[in-house]
């Protein structure tokens, strides 16, 4: 009967996020109109950017990869009961770490230092995340507002070193000396920015579904983020389940930055993210907080980016356009979660 009612629930929340994402690309198509585009144009345009070859695919598939990272590293920490609004900040250290650590690490051998520095920038993500867990678990800190002043702090941080003592001299931006082709992830695809990181993140979301349905610490993350009262009373270690819970988290947006570092730039290079870190909210929230929903969602993110420049010079439509159909689909799809969760609060009351 449990099974029974949770398909029934997986299917209930894939409706809603389907009819959300129609909602939401047919009011953004009545939002160019009135703007004077085409929306059939834009549209088609928009999948040939994000479908239309081979390299396209590729290109897509590139583009979600940071974004399914970092959404689960924000459906981690939701599936705990915890906001990661912080993972900004975490992507930027362990994209930071990892590219220091490739510099000090020259002439070893291409796995060693590849292994070694995707490892230390999820620690420098981990260590962020688990310090605002531990102010949250030890002395009740808001974590948002924590997880806010440390996205400054990470970016601000990175930003002193890579504009002063790690600066490339000569350049006239602001980045690290380059870590070398031969430390560079293996591209999937020639001429792509496909890289075997888009493996590891797909591996990832295979083993946080098996993390939170067969293990033990995946059961006790979910009773806290569920009911921690209960979950306290069932001898659960509250203060340990929130730090850990921080930890991964943040070791997954860590992760993210530094297979940017490694798939794409080849180099630390200063406020390279776009935005990563909050898109990921986004993400996580469209998914469902499953891991497998936020696959789905990141590709749908991807698909958006990738066909976003073909949309503005086929269909002459702005890309801010881009932003507006972002907002819309995590309108849409964010309001009925937030209706239900205030159900669900006053029956409790």
């Amino acid at each position: 009967m449990k099974k029974e009612i949770n398909v029934k629930e997986i299917l209930n929340d894939l409706g809603i996020s389907v009819a959300a994402i129609i909602l939401s690309l047919v009011l953004a198509a009545l939002i160019m109109v009135l703007a004077g585009y085409n929306p059939i144009a834009a549209y088609t345009a928009m999948l040939n950017g994000a479908f239309g070859s081979t390299n396209a695919i590729a290109n897509t598939l590139a583009k979600s990869t940071p974004l399914l990272l970092v959404g689960l590293a924000c459906a981690f920490a939701n599936k705990g009961g915890i906001f990661n609004i912080g993972g900004e900040g975490q992507l930027y250290m362990g994209a930071f770490f990892a590219a220091v650590a490739a510099l000090a690490m020259q002439g070893m051998p291409r796995m060693v230092v590849i292994v070694a520095c995707l490892l230390i920038g999820a620690l420098a993500g981990g260590m962020v995340g688990a310090f605002n867990g531990f102010l949250k678990a030890k002395l009740q800190i808001n974590e948002v507002i924590v997880a806010i002043m440390l996205n400054y702090i990470c970016k601000f941080l990175t930003s002193h070193y890579v504009n002063g003592p790690l600066k490339e001299e000569g350049s006239q931006t602001a980045k690290t000396v380059a870590i070398g082709d031969e430390y560079m992830l293996t591209k999937l695809l020639d001429k792509t920015q496909l890289t075997t990181a888009f493996l590891l993140a797909l591996a990832l979301v295979v083993i946080m579904y098996f993390f939170f349905e067969k293990t033990r610490m995946g059961y006790n993350i979910r009773a806290v983020g569920e009911n921690p009262r209960a979950a306290q009373a069932a001898g659960i270690a509250m203060s340990g389940t929130v730090v850990l819970t921080m930890g991964i988290s943040g070791a997954l947006a860590g992760l993210a930055g530094a297979t940017e570092v490694f798939g794409k730039m080849g180099r630390f290079i200063d406020l390279f993210s776009p935005g990563y870190g909050f898109t990921g909210i986004a993400v996580a929230v469209l998914g469902r907080n499953n891991p497998f929903g936020v696959l789905l969602s990141a590709l749908l993110f991807g698909v958006i980016e990738a066909g976003s420049m073909k949309m503005s010079y086929e269909a002459g439509v702005s890309t801010s356009m881009i932003s507006v159909m972002q907002g819309l689909v995590i309108l849409f799809v964010a309001t009925p979660a937030l209706v239900k969760m205030f159900k669900v609060k006053k029956g409790g009351k």
